[in-house]
């Protein structure tokens, strides 16, 4: 209360003089407002220092007033700078110092997959004689993607080639998921509410008119989380390619799983053996009780448990690099071949199954469905343009059908 007694009588003096201003209005001319600005001199009547000290009093109420409300703000509210996001961050950097050697593994894998795109996507266009349709787009979350589709070609029905660049956050449910394959996401004993991650790849889908051609997928991509400072936190890279056929030729088979093994086996003589494994139990419609394909490889959260992460990119670099040599020749020495109406009716059910694992099974589409900002057609660029489901259909005892059937319930080792 004490302290609230200056600025009680303060206030009934700016009353009073406020009640004084009611009185007939003194004539000011120019001389007397002349000498209200002046200072009082001694001598000098005390009336002169009226205004003065009503202005001084009005000062003084506002500032002891607006003093605690200014604290106040200051201790609540302090100021701060907004911290630029990881997106941001990456951006200043390709901007300023583009990408090279010493750059980020964000950075560099972005930019290999570019790259890639544009290489496939000029062999298959070379094949069928079709430009491709590009489309570029961008995520308000940060990063975007590049989609190439060709429909309705010479040689393919559809075919896919794109690239992913993510950049988002995940929330603590999400990342407590995570740790159970990357212990390293997070300290235990300290999970954050949210941590900043990006993802990058290029995946693509090829599906032929002719049956007698198979349809293929690749996917290569890279994941890290990002620390506050921007610095990498937990990363890994994923991916594979495998080989879905209408009709079953051993040679093509073979070449798909040597050119594969080659390429595993430059880095490590285990990985072919694990990946193709991997690739028929992933693969695999648990509904039908059958493989999608014939496989090919497939791994996944490849992080520093496995290999240190220059040599990892590099196996991921070799691996996409080999989809063009490796699959071309396939399609090539099938595109032309001759087929019949049942063939092609038999093609449009495989598909069916094709389709099916796509959108009951694989996790790379329910990521991309679930992610915020998702670009739904380009996560559904991987279905077929046609397809077709007959009930109860059955393929003709010791046909090429039901051979085919036979090596998808029971995967075989090529090479």
């Amino acid at each position: 209360m004490a302290s609230r007694r200056p600025a009680l009588r303060l206030l009934a003096q700016c009353k009073s003089r406020g009640q004084l201003r009611s009185t007939p209005a003194v004539n000011t001319n120019w001389a007397s407002r002349r000498a209200l600005s002046s200072f009082h001199s001694p001598g000098a009547p005390d009336q002169t220092l009226a205004p003065p000290r009503r202005y001084l009093g009005w000062i003084a109420f506002t500032l002891l007033i607006a003093a605690p409300l200014t604290y106040k703000m200051a201790i609540d509210e302090p100021l701060r700078m907004d911290t630029p996001t990881l997106a941001e961050r990456d951006q200043q950097l390709k901007t300023q110092q583009g990408v090279s050697e010493v750059s980020p593994m964000r950075l560099r894998m972005e930019k290999f997959a570019k790259e890639q795109q544009k290489a496939i996507v000029r062999a298959l266009e070379e094949v069928d004689g079709t430009p491709f349709r590009v489309d570029e787009w961008q995520r308000k979350e940060g990063g975007g993607g590049i989609t190439c589709v060709l429909q309705d070609g010479k040689i393919f029905e559809k075919a896919g080639v794109g690239i992913s660049v993510v950049y988002g956050t995940l929330p603590k449910p999400a990342i407590l998921k995570m740790r159970a394959n990357h212990k390293n996401i997070a300290d235990e004993n300290n999970i954050p509410e949210s941590l900043e991650f990006f993802a990058a790849g290029l995946s693509l889908i090829v599906h032929p008119k002719n049956p007698m051609a198979p349809t293929v997928h690749l996917n290569y991509r890279y994941f890290e989380t990002a620390n506050p400072d921007g610095s990498s936190g937990a990363w890994w890279f994923g991916g594979g390619c495998d080989l879905t056929p209408s009709y079953l030729f051993d040679e093509d088979a073979v070449q798909f799983h040597k050119s594969l093994k080659d390429v595993c086996d430059k880095h490590d003589k285990g990985y072919y053996p694990k990946f193709k494994k991997w690739c028929d139990e992933y693969f695999y419609n648990k509904h039908r009780g059958e493989s999608r394909g014939i496989g090919g490889i497939f791994f996944d959260d490849l992080d520093e448990s496995v290999s240190d992460r220059e040599n990892l990119f590099a196996f991921v670099q070799d691996s996409l690099k080999s989809f063009v040599p490796t699959y071309i020749p396939i399609v090539n020495k099938r595109k032309d071949m001759a087929f019949t109406e049942q063939e092609k009716e038999w093609q449009q059910i495989r598909r069916g199954k094709y389709v099916e694992f796509n959108l009951v099974h694989d996790r790379g589409t329910a990521f991309g469905l679930n992610t915020p900002g998702a670009r739904v057609e380009s996560i559904l660029m991987s279905l077929p343009l046609t397809a077709s489901w007959k009930y109860m259909y059955e393929p003709e005892p010791k046909s090429r059908e039901a051979r085919l059937v036979e090596v998808l319930q029971n995967p075989k080792e090529w090479v």
